[in-house]
């Protein structure tokens, strides 16, 4: 059975779970300019038939890209433990269940914004987010049981 989560408890643990984001997006920034290192490579080996690779760089690079996966990994997990949902890593995007009227709904954060500010229905997605206002009565929907 999913947590569901307060408004307040889901914004005290904002602080801890943007850090864990931020290091998250960093590892996949790392990890795509290794990745387009890899495809630059292949392309001038398939290119010239061959090609002089720095093979101890190449060992590195692989070995750096295996320990980002890691720790982006790392990083969702844990973020996922407290009971959000990571959605979207490229644009940091975080939904959080939580009741409203008796139905499963999201409160829905992304990166930069200041605080959760808006929630949508499971199968609306981000495309169909509504700003937070009274249905949430100051303290957010009501927590089920675990």
């Amino acid at each position: 059975m999913p947590r569901y989560f307060t408004l307040s408890e889901a914004e005290e643990l904002l602080p801890t779970i943007r850090s864990r984001l931020e290091s998250a997006i960093s590892s996949k920034a790392e990890l795509a300019a290794i990745d387009a290192e890899f495809q630059e490579i292949s392309a001038r080996i398939s290119m010239a038939g061959g090609s002089e690779i720095n093979l101890a760089q190449a060992a590195r690079r692989k070995f750096e890209r295996a320990s980002l996966m890691k720790s982006i990994e790392g990083a969702i997990e844990e973020i996922q433990s407290t009971g959000c949902v990571v959605k979207d890593l490229d644009i940091g995007l975080l939904d959080f269940p939580a009741l409203l009227g008796g139905d499963e709904v999201y409160l829905c954060w992304k990166l930069g914004e200041p605080k959760i500010e808006w929630w949508h229905h499971i199968d609306d997605g981000f495309a169909g987010r509504r700003r937070i206002g009274d249905e949430f009565g100051g303290s957010g929907p009501a927590m089920r049981p675990n």
